[in-house]
């Protein structure tokens, strides 16, 4: 049995990529038998101590956030916190501190695993290294997305923020990342660091329903939306141009899409989030899935895993839609559908076991 802990900003019920990496790989660790802590920013003990009783992992609360994120419908005061946060990360570089405290006590662990973002995970766990080098005999950092190799933000990262990044690069043992095209978001001194484990899932509990035609094209897309990436507009607009009967499900509330509610009117259909458990059965019964593309591979979408799961065809959209290729999904023709690998690779039981591969 190896001690491992595992440090993010979110688990469940939070519903995000980074809470589904670091819940479901808590949960499968535990079951392969070893003794899991997880910590997080301040949570609700209540919950937390009926979710340690039920699953076997254990929690530990690093602090409260102090300062949270400005907010405020004034052009001003959005101009002025995209600039804090830009030049100092605010309000996550709070975890640094926080993190590096909560450290201060912590000793013999076989594997700590940060899960980014946010990235000052990665930053506060080297410090703490830096001062403790009994901490951990393993430290795999585990990165979503690169930091100063980002390239789906409108701004780039400062500059000074790659002196950060290669002191905490030094320290890791591993740099986790969930496809080998992210490779080239990291400095290339660090390249023999990295690992390739993928987005994991228990698909043992994901009941998949049998596939039944709908009597009007059906389709559906499930995740993030902004302007300068993923951006909706192009294929909405193609939609509004044809004169057939469709409905197209958002799972997005997105102001995005506020200016076709009215030109599609029953056409498009806008829900909010739902959880994984929620939404695969229903997403197993569209005709097809829209994928908005990231037009990088240097970070590619993690839905794409819950729509192969999903098994259906999936119409990939780059920042012009191909229209004969919407055409042709809207009729039933699926022949240039994006082709997905293997499902086993994200099973979760693979994944956690590439993790303790890496005390080995």
């Amino acid at each position: 049995m190896s001690k491992i802990l595992i440090i993010s900003k979110v688990f469940y019920p939070n519903i995000s990529p980074r809470a589904n990496r670091t819940t479901q790989l808590a949960l499968e660790l535990v079951k392969q038998g070893h003794e899991v802590t997880v910590m997080l920013p301040a949570f609700d003990v209540e919950f937390y101590n009926q979710y340690s009783q039920k699953t076997g992992i254990l929690f530990k609360s690093m602090g409260t956030l102090k300062y949270k994120r400005f907010e405020g419908e004034s052009k001003i005061i959005r101009i002025a916190a995209r600039v804090i946060q830009l030049s100092i990360e605010f309000p996550d570089i709070q975890l640094v501190k926080l993190i590096t405290k909560s450290l201060k006590e912590e000793n013999a662990y076989d594997m700590i695993v940060s899960i980014a973002v946010p990235h000052p995970i990665h930053w506060g766990v080297a410090k703490a290294i830096r001062k403790n080098k009994k901490l951990c005999k393993v430290w795999a950092a585990d990165c979503g997305d690169p930091y100063m190799g980002c390239k789906t933000d409108t701004f780039k990262k400062l500059f000074y923020f790659k002196y950060v990044e290669k002191k905490w690069c030094k320290l890791a043992d591993f740099i986790v990342i969930p496809n080998i095209s992210a490779k080239s978001g990291y400095y290339p001194e660090f390249h023999s660091k990295i690992q390739v484990i993928p987005q994991g899932f228990n698909l043992s509990e994901v009941s998949i329903p049998v596939y039944v035609k709908n009597k009007i094209p059906t389709f559906a897309y499930a995740g993030g939306l902004a302007l300068h990436f993923r951006n909706p507009y192009p294929l909405l607009e193609y939609l509004c141009t044809l004169d057939i009967d469709f409905k197209f499900i958002v799972y997005n509330e997105s102001v995005l899409l506020e200016p076709f509610k009215e030109r599609l009117k029953g056409k498009l259909e806008i829900r909010q989030y739902i959880s994984r458990e929620q939404l695969l059965p229903i997403l197993s019964q569209m005709d097809f899935l829209v994928n908005f593309d990231n037009n990088t591979s240097v970070q590619v979408p993690s839905k794409l895993i819950d729509y192969a799961i999903a098994n259906r065809p999936i119409l990939s959209i780059k920042k012009e839609p191909n229209r004969e290729a919407v055409s042709e999904f809207l009729s039933g023709n699926y022949t240039q559908q994006l082709v997905l690998p293997d499902i086993d690779q994200y099973d979760i039981r693979n994944v956690a076991s590439r993790f303790i591969a890496l005390m080995k």
